[in-house]
């Protein structure tokens, strides 16, 4: 992609100043609550921001998509700490994945998402949905005992997955409760059509008027019904700077001592792939939605993606990726450059220099709001009748993706979940890629699309259906290649047909199978050449070269 000259952005400065404004104010509370989703330090979840806002944004070469922390990685991000024991040695983690990212992006690896099965990928995806689901429920009800996410991931039974959940409704704290109930309930008004229809009203997300409600409630409850205040260890926590040295005291380097470890290098394989998967599926979606139909380079994304986990990892912030949802809004608020998501950037990096008192009066269970209506909106019932209605093909491996991710962990189900999409579509590619028709004496067999060696069984179960005294044409003219063992097949075919006096027409056969010199077979006539009898057979033995 071109440099384009530093006068372009600023003459978008006025569309892209109030779209970074917005964005900024969508990612603060979703930056704070996947550090606690994924059990990390909250301002590890503000380090990635300013990372993917003011670096990724101008690496990147998508004018409209916005890095940070992603909600798709905070299970991964969570088993990585817990295996590792240690957030700093997570950090080596995240540091390597990103390196991996960008070696990825210069062997121009940046069509990889195109070879995993949408119903694997969206399965991957609803799985998260209910893993931050069932995670985000004691946050919500105020449970006081450290909650870090579901059992399941220690490699113990599945139903014990539940157990939390059952301990925070015993646990329940309502003034926490209700702070966590009425965010839910703004978040999901705020994404009603009358809402959306308002201009004002529009301009300002729903997580923003949610963070706001349980700061003027708590406010409110500590001065005049105290039983229903909401507790300070409910309270977001983020270090308060009086100093520059004070805040670079903030940032975290990765603990190097874990290079010998090999856990380090499975997590950070497991980043690099599952993040990239994200970034190009966003990068993706991102090029759909913008109004210039702009098309972002899928390697440089990757470079870009390497170099900000990178730099994330190396100061103490969590993984980025390119994510969906602060990249919808930059679209929706008018973003058109990469500046709105450096203004976000910006926006972030101020308020932790200068305003972090006042962060720290955000209610944990608003950001536990705002993460069980990102989780509905992955796992949404909605989604699981759209697979119901594409049929076994896609519906099962959607639910074995899902099932294997919640019984074991993301990289096993993911696995688990690729190997029944690719013997679905397998299976889908044998069908489909050749057919038999027949009328009366007369047969058609056609190849439908690139023909290879998987498709040998079904093509001489479909010969054999040929009877003797009839008339057989094959058309290979919508391949545009035939696998060598496919060719051999009818190869033996032609031989032996007159025997059984069946006439052979063959049209676009030979040259596909890309040999060299080696074809037995050429046509003679083409099919408008059929003699009346429809007995001759229009091919003949070539000399060998």
């Amino acid at each position: 992609m071109p440099q384009l000259p530093v006068t372009h952005y600023f003459r978008h400065l006025k569309d892209d100043l109030p779209a970074g404004i917005v964005v900024f104010l969508v990612a603060l509370p979703l930056c704070l609550g996947i550090a606690l989703a994924s059990g990390a330090p909250l301002f590890a979840g503000l380090i990635a921001g300013l990372v993917g806002g003011l670096i990724v944004s101008w690496l990147s070469g998508s004018q409209l998509s916005v890095s940070g922390p992603a909600a798709g990685l905070t299970v991964i991000v969570f088993n990585g700490i817990e295996t590792l024991g240690s957030f700093q040695g997570f950090l080596l983690a995240v540091l390597l994945s990103g390196i991996i990212q960008l070696i990825a992006g210069y062997l121009k690896a940046g069509i990889i998402g195109a070879f995993f099965p949408s119903a694997v990928i969206k399965g991957m995806l609803a799985a998260i949905g209910l893993i931050l689901i069932i995670k985000q429920i004691p946050h919500a009800t105020g449970y006081s005992e450290q909650f870090g996410g579901p059992e399941a991931y220690r490699n113990v039974d599945v139903h014990e997955l539940f157990f939390p959940i059952l301990d925070a409704f015993n646990s329940i704290s309502y003034g926490v409760l209700l702070t966590s109930v009425v965010a839910l309930l703004i978040l999901i008004i705020w994404e009603r059509p009358w809402i959306k229809n308002q201009r004002f009203l529009k301009l300002i997300p729903g997580a923003l008027v949610a963070i706001a409600w349980g700061i003027l409630y708590n406010l409110a409850a500590e001065r005049w019904f105290q039983d229903l205040a909401v507790g300070s260890i409910h309270l977001v926590n983020i270090p308060v700077s009086n100093s520059t040295s004070e805040f670079l005291d903030n940032f975290l380097l990765p603990d190097f001592s874990y290079w010998t470890n090999p856990q380090v290098y499975v997590v950070a394989a497991t980043l690099a792939i599952v993040g990239s998967l994200e970034t190009l599926l966003s990068l993706e979606a991102v090029d759909k939605l913008d109004p210039l139909k702009r098309t972002a380079p899928t390697n440089r994304e990757l470079k870009a993606q390497g170099v900000g986990n990178m730099i994330s990892g190396f100061i103490g912030g969590l993984p980025i990726t390119a994510v969906i949802v602060r990249s919808s809004a930059n679209i929706n608020a008018g973003g058109k450059t990469p500046l709105s998501s450096f203004i976000h950037g910006l926006g972030l990096l101020l308020s932790v220099m200068f305003f972090a008192n006042y962060i720290n009066y955000f209610p944990l269970g608003c950001l536990s709001a705002i993460l069980l209506h990102t989780g509905f909106k992955l796992a949404k019932p909605a989604l699981f009748k759209e697979f119901y209605r594409k049929g076994w093909s896609q519906l099962l491996p959607f639910i074995i993706t899902i099932t294997a991710i919640l019984t074991t962990d993301l990289l096993i189900g993911m696995s688990v979940g690729i190997v029944f999409g690719l013997f679905f579509v397998i299976k889908a590619n044998y069908r489909d890629a050749i057919t038999l028709i027949q009328d009366d004496s007369h047969y058609i067999l056609t190849f439908h699309k690139d023909v290879s060696f998987l498709n040998k069984s079904l093509l001489r179960k479909l010969l054999a259906y040929v009877k003797p005294n009839s008339k057989l044409v094959i058309d290979a003219s919508k391949s545009h290649f035939i696998d060598h063992d496919i060719v051999e097949t009818i190869d033996s075919f032609l031989v032996s047909a007159p025997s059984q006096n069946i006439s052979v027409e063959v049209c676009d056969i030979y040259g596909k199978e890309k040999l060299i010199k080696r074809d037995e077979f050429v046509i003679l006539h083409d099919h408008h050449d059929i003699s009346p009898s429809g007995k001759k057979v229009l091919l003949q033995k070539k000399t060998s070269e």
